[in-house]
């Protein structure tokens, strides 16, 4: 659970936020990420340390600046199932409901912008730019949540080439720095920490990607071996 000072911090950085939330809601024409920047209070988390947890309020939404966020769920046999990474650019907390379905940790040290939902939503009952593009928010989570689904039916080596090439997809580019542990990437695809670190060593010793001597940067040498995986 957050602390009654974890809470407070947020409310007291989001009132001295006032004077933007009137600005933002006079420029039409923002962006929902330049939205957030005039109507949010920047947080700052220190590794492992709980953004909102499962069953909390879902009071406010959330965009990472630097730093990288988990998404997690802890199952009733007490096994950790991670749903998503997120990374600097991404909005996160995004709920149908009025709690949180899920908890969220800081990976590493990270700043956070945490916008308050009900000022949002009203915002974007004025301003229709703002309303597409929390739809288009939603349909992306969406599409998201589908294509893990999908990649858990697979085998392991499937499912560890697929995280790979996710990755890369975001990064934009075939050198990805990965700020996750290696368990964190196990419990994202369903497989064992003995599993993924067995996957990449074979998926190195076949030439398709290169790790790092730190282990946090992965070379993708080869897509089409990959995506043949």
């Amino acid at each position: 659970m957050q602390s009654a000072t974890h809470i407070d911090g947020i409310r007291h950085a989001s009132a001295n936020r006032t004077l933007n939330v009137v600005r933002a809601d006079t420029v039409k024409a923002d962006s929902l990420s330049q939205t957030m920047q005039l109507m949010g209070a920047m947080m700052g988390y220190s590794p492992n340390s709980e953004i909102f947890g499962e069953n909390e309020p879902a009071d406010y939404l959330y965009k990472v600046v630097s730093g990288s966020v988990r998404t997690y769920k802890i199952l009733s046999d007490g096994r950790r199932q991670v749903s998503g990474f997120y990374l600097p650019g991404d909005i996160f907390g995004l709920e149908f409901a009025d709690e949180h379905t899920l908890s969220a940790e800081a990976i590493t040290g990270c700043k956070v912008l945490v916008v308050k939902r009900s000022a949002l939503n009203a915002l974007a009952g004025r301003d229709a730019s703002v309303a597409q593009q929390l739809f288009a928010l939603t349909g992306h989570e969406l599409r998201r949540v589908q294509d893990r689904i999908l990649l858990l039916i697979k085998c392991a080596r499937e499912r560890v080439a697929g995280f790979l090439l996710e990755m890369a997809e975001r990064a934009s580019g075939n050198i990805i720095e990965l700020p996750m542990s290696r368990q964190d990437i196990a419990d994202y695809l369903g497989l064992s920490l003995e599993t993924v670190s067995r996957t990449l060593t074979s998926l190195e010793t076949a030439a398709a990607i290169e790790v790092s001597t730190s282990r946090r940067i992965v070379v993708l040498r080869n897509r089409v071996a990959l995506r043949a995986c």
